[in-house]
């Protein structure tokens, strides 16, 4: 993701002008009343957040201001990061589908919802798509792209080998072919790293809710070749991991690139020599698992795709040797550039701990495999702790995975793992949600300041994964319940009032810091891209309206490290969305 400060440029004059003009009034009901923009499901909980000092009422009305329902604003148990008590209106026994304003009295109306089934279909569906307006080396036709229509960018069948990269057969700048991929964030560069739990996360989505997902229509080229989109568009990404690999010794390429970052330009128009980087046991690992997985999701495809599902297994295999063998390999771009050039300033997604990444190879071969040796390659549960998912730590993923295919590999003698496996899952699902009704928001996300970070909307999204996860295990419904608030702050009901999700809402980003939706000359965005959210770093040093951790987010396409986009944050989202319309009957 770009981090280079140097690109700032914007006067402080202009910064708040704009800032002011994007405004709402701040004594407004749109302002004051935070929802999930979008809306509800008909029997599911239904909360808004009001943002006043004072018990009132609050009224349930059609958009033709009819009241359907009355109810008295409930005062928060825990105040916010501002130390502000928050007021509840809990609507949630109204269950008739229809389009809705929330009133409150002394504040005015909120922004229009829906109560309706499949609310999130939209929403979920654009999340998957927004991969689709991520693809490199291919134009984007008007018939599938409409106005984001687009001419190719990067080929990438002439990729120079980077000094870094030298191997047998693969001198300095002989060139490689590495079409395909997806854009990584606001650039243009690929990254093997960020796309493994990406792709993983992808297929993991198909994984969990295989026959939702054959019914999900996204209007992409490959639209009806007998595999469902969400999967044809991960093998868009998947051939170009493929090509990654060195195919002599296994190893596998930490990212392609340029060596600084293009400038607010156009794909077609940004054509500075790409490369391929050093390989690195993060990335070889990464891509070990997400193949392994790949192996097993694609088996089932073998007509549409011959021998498809061979490939990924094999080149598993191949990069698991390598990693064996090359156990601490990691990429550090200080290291590279004091030794190689051109100077590489692109994003790192260097790990100098890939213990975890050994545990998620681990795990997906030997779910795949159904073979337990690989179980005992590494020290597969080594503590009782779960940390949230994230590209640079990612153990979890493979207990994900032990856990959706228990009866998979219920026979190779691991049964009490996976009991013991399943249950941390669960404790740290319950972790999560203790107490997180009594936040001002009612959300799990709203525990910790400590959430709040770049990308925290990802945190949001996987924090929504594990609890979903937690209710397969025990089909427990809370804890869908508790994944909905998350995807509720995700879509407005949050300390800035923003949808995260760009074309998604009433209020949502309208200059992410994405290169084409920057350069395209269109007002709105492309659609469907989670914004990163707030976020009190100040790592862009782009002035924010506030430092509070919940409020620290402004839409500019300068501000980085709030307003970026990402495909490890749009790849949750799309999980949790399109999970949630999956179960949306059992969300009580």
């Amino acid at each position: 993701m770009f981090k280079k400060a140097l690109y700032i440029s914007l006067s402080i004059f202009s910064f708040f002008c704009l800032t002011a003009s994007a405004q709402l009034k701040t004594d407004s009901g749109k302002f004051k009343i935070r929802l999930n923009q979008i809306g509800f499901y008909p029997n599911a909980p239904k909360i808004a957040i009001v943002l006043t000092n004072k018990r009132a009422n609050f009224l349930l009305q059609t958009l033709d201001k009819k009241t359907v329902f009355k109810g008295l604003l409930k005062k928060s148990v825990q105040p916010d990061f501002a130390g502000q008590y928050s007021w509840i209106a809990d609507f949630s026994v109204y269950t008739k589908p229809g389009k809705y304003i929330l009133y409150v009295s002394g504040l005015g109306a909120s922004y229009p919802f829906s109560i309706s089934k499949n609310v999130h279909q939209q929403v979920a569906n654009a999340s998957i798509k927004a991969f689709y307006f991520m693809r490199a080396s291919t134009p984007l036709l008007e018939k599938y792209a409409g106005k984001w229509h687009r001419a190719m960018g990067h080929p990438d069948n002439k990729v120079l080998v980077h000094a870094s990269a030298v191997s047998e057969g693969r001198p300095e700048g002989s060139l490689v072919s590495s079409p395909r991929g997806w854009y990584d964030a606001g650039d243009y560069n690929k990254y093997i790293v960020n796309s493994g739990i990406s792709t993983y996360t992808l297929l993991s989505l198909y994984e969990d809710f295989p026959e939702y997902m054959k019914t999900v229509k996204l209007n992409i080229p490959e639209s009806g070749n007998g595999i469902p989109d969400l999967l044809n568009e991960t093998l868009w990404n998947l051939r170009w991991m493929l090509t990654m690999q060195d195919s002599i010794d296994g190893g596998v390429y930490h990212k392609l690139t340029n060596a600084a970052f293009d400038k607010m330009e156009m794909p077609d128009k940004a054509t500075e020599p790409r490369y391929i980087i050093q390989k690195s046991t993060a990335a070889t690992l990464d891509f070990t698992a997400v193949m392994a997985q790949s192996a097993r999701v694609f088996r089932q495809y073998e007509v549409q795709l011959p021998g498809f599902a061979d490939s990924c297994r094999e080149a598993a295999f191949k990069a698991w040797e390598w990693a064996q063998a090359h156990p601490h390999i990691i990429y550090n771009k200080y290291v590279l550039n004091d030794n190689f050039s051109p100077k590489i300033t692109t994003g790192d997604y260097g790990d100098g701990d890939v213990r975890d990444e050994f545990i998620w190879a681990a795990s997906e071969l030997f779910v795949t495999m159904k073979d337990i040796k690989y179980a005992h390659k590494v020290n597969l549960v080594p503590d009782t702790k779960m940390p949230l998912p994230s590209w640079s730590q990612v153990r979890v993923l493979g207990y994900y995975s032990i856990a959706r295919n228990s009866e998979r590999i219920a026979n190779t003698g691991y049964g009490n793992n996976i009991v013991e496996i399943k249950k941390h899952i669960v404790a740290y699902a319950n972790g999560l949600i203790k107490d997180a009704n009594k936040t001002a928001y009612e959300a799990v996300m709203y525990k910790k300041r400590a959430n709040f970070i770049w990308g925290s909307n990802s945190v949001a999204a996987n924090q929504g994964i594990a609890l979903i996860q937690a209710y397969k295990i025990t089909n427990d419904k809370k804890y869908l319940k508790y994944a909905l608030d998350n995807l509720d702050y995700i879509l407005g009901r949050n300390g800035t009032g923003y949808s995260f999700v760009t074309g998604y809402g009433s209020r949502t980003p309208m200059h992410p810091h994405h290169r084409p939706s920057i350069a395209d000359g269109i007002v709105e965005p492309i659609p469907g891209l989670l914004a990163g959210g707030a976020n009190p770093g100040d790592e862009d040093h782009i002035p924010l309206p506030s430092f509070i951790p919940d409020q620290a987010y402004i839409d500019n396409d300068q501000a980085y490290a709030s307003n970026e986009v990402a495909i490890n944050w749009n790849s949750p989202l799309a999980y949790l969305a399109n999970a949630l319309e999956a179960l949306q009957n059992d969300i009580q």
